[in-house]
């Protein structure tokens, strides 16, 4: 309250969040109290998270990267999830130690599973390699595995990919969900593929991901098919030729749909 107290002044805004905060979460229909932070799956809690963590972490980075950083530092942050690029080992190594202190501050933590230091970036392949210490390690953030790479001309780039496991948590979900829909009319289940298709798509569908998308609707095809021969005992009825109309029909085809990330900034 005390951070959204430095923008906001409305005394009736500031009382309305009080009340989001107090209003406790309701689970299997038991009611219970909350103590600390925002309420769990509330829909103020996203927004009230990042004003926080503004405050908490993104400034203070800010003065920590002209204060006492020795070379570049670099933030990505989306709601409580971060990575962050520093030039120098030495760099790195300070600010893990006094973000520690930060965040206990603040009563958080960092998620020491998912909290590690790596050598990344267009040097760590030729530095690894120098002293046989093997490929660079990679990371997972925002449903993407990123990998240091190398195009066709030699030079540097990042790759990525849809996190393996995700990828097949979401094949899972969706075939447990077909199984359950197989009596229902082919073009509802088809209208409803080619939503779920279309938005994997639309998210994970960056370049050098093409694999992956591939992967992703020959599985759902399959899904589909094994579905639909399960609707009776004339399972055999469905050719594969008749089942390739029905993706022609309704399941798009994989394709990248977003660009490089240095195109976005190019106006």
């Amino acid at each position: 309250m005390k951070f959204v107290g430095h923008r906001v002044t409305d005394p009736r805004l500031l009382r309305l969040l009080r009340k989001f905060l107090r209003a406790g979460v309701s689970e299997d229909g038991k009611w219970s109290k909350t103590v600390v932070g925002t309420p769990q799956g509330a829909v103020i809690s996203s927004l009230l998270a990042n004003i926080f963590l503004h405050y908490a972490l993104d400034l203070w980075v800010k003065q920590w990267r002209s204060r006492h950083a020795r070379g570049e530092v670099h933030i990505v942050r989306y709601a409580d999830d971060f990575v962050m690029g520093f030039q120098y080992l030495s760099d790195a190594e300070q600010f893990q130690t006094e973000l520690k202190d930060r965040l206990t501050t603040f009563s958080l933590e960092m998620h020491e599973g998912k909290t590690k230091l790596i050598e990344f970036g267009r040097f760590a392949i030729g530095n690894r390699k120098k002293y046989e210490e093997g490929k660079p390690e990679t990371f997972d953030f925002l449903g993407f595995t990123h990998i240091c790479s190398k195009k066709k001309n030699g030079r540097f780039t990042i790759h990525r990919k849809t996190i393996t496991k995700r990828l097949r948590a979401k094949i899972k979900k969706v075939r447990e969900t077909l199984l359950r829909k197989r009596h229902r009319p082919v073009s509802e289940q088809g209208a409803w593929l080619r939503a779920v298709i279309q938005g994997h798509f639309n998210y994970y569908g960056v370049p050098g991901n093409r694999k992956a998308l591939d992967t992703f609707r020959k599985q759902i095809q399959l899904s589909w098919l094994q579905a639909l021969r399960r609707r009776s005992q004339k399972a055999r009825s469905l050719t594969w030729e008749r089942m390739k109309r029905l993706i022609r029909t309704w399941l798009p085809t994989a394709r990248v749909v977003h660009p490089y990330p240095n195109q976005l900034l190019c106006v």
